[in-house]
């Protein structure tokens, strides 16, 4: 099986009818649990900006660089709600918050239906072997709801340094 560029991913997404959202789109909304165990509405945070980003897995190497990216810089992006979003279940994502010291919440999404209405669900490969799973995302959601920067496929460094220039005006 071959491995679609992001631009036939994105066209395979849109046939099935789960585009992928643009800048300028309204954001999908979502209710998941915290590692809390509290329902999180996207909602909750109108007149806010959000970044929401898909991680695959909490406490793996890559996800830790960009939580702890993120936690780094949270004292810089003013009011903006930093969410995480993976398929772990809140007892996973609160050993996580827990031993980083995160501080933001990272919310369950074990069927993946948040990460599929934000074409952050595909085909992945690791070690020659193709699967389904979390394909690294951000979004930065403005205050009336609407997508305002798009980062598919973002490296985990990346992450923090493109929330603080988009909240900057540089992006």
């Amino acid at each position: 099986m071959r491995r679609l560029a992001h631009s036939e991913f994105v066209s395979a997404n849109i046939l099935l009818g789960m585009p992928t959202p643009q800048p300028g789109d309204k954001a999908p909304t979502f209710t998941l649990e915290d590692q809390s165990g509290t329902k999180v509405k996207l909602s909750d945070f109108k007149g806010r900006k959000v970044l929401v980003y898909f991680y695959p897995k909490a406490d793996t190497p890559g996800c830790t660089t960009q939580a702890c990216g993120l936690r780094d810089i949270r004292g810089n992006v003013g009011d903006t709600v930093i969410l995480g979003i993976s398929p772990d279940k809140p007892d996973k994502q609160k050993k996580f918050d827990e031993k980083y010291t995160l501080g933001f919440p990272l919310l369950s999404d074990p069927d993946h239906a948040v990460a599929d209405a934000y074409g952050a669900w595909g085909e992945r490969s690791m070690y020659g072997k193709k699967y389904m799973g979390i394909v690294r995302s951000a979004y930065l959601v403005d205050e009336k709801g609407k997508i305002s920067h798009a980062w598919p496929k973002i490296s985990p460094k990346d992450t923090p340094t493109n929330l603080t220039k988009a909240l900057e005006g540089s992006l």
